[in-house]
């Protein structure tokens, strides 16, 4: 599944299962200036280069790393940041050791939607 905006120069993909926090991210992303993409895996033809890469380690955490290395090797220069709940910290240290930088518990994630994406 994929909803992208109109601007295909800057662009966030963010990897969840869950629409309903997809709809605050998206939000952000377009207020920003970016076209958000919302994903359920790594596209094989991607039509676009994205700035941002972002994995929910709620609902995609057993794809995290795959979805981690593809970005490296195909945008080396994307941000990738992952996020999840607070109580499961392994699967937050799995992302660090896994190469996202940042990585925030979703609280972290939800308070810096307003700027997050604005500073970049």
């Amino acid at each position: 599944m994929s909803i992208a905006s109109e601007s295909p120069s800057r662009g966030i993909w963010y990897f969840s299962g869950d629409l309903l926090f997809a709809g605050r991210v998206k939000g952000a992303a377009v207020n920003a200036g970016f076209a958000f993409s919302l994903l359920s895996r790594w596209p094989e033809n991607p039509e676009s280069c994205p700035d941002w890469i972002i994995v929910d380690l709620a609902t995609k955490s057993g794809a995290s790393a795959e979805i981690c290395r593809q970005a490296k090797e195909h945008f080396p220069d994307a941000k990738c940041l992952a996020f999840g709940p607070h109580v499961q910290a392994g699967r937050l240290s799995q992302a660090r050791t896994d190469g996202f930088d940042p990585v925030l518990t979703r609280g972290q994630f939800d308070g810096a939607l307003a700027t997050l994406f604005v500073t970049s």
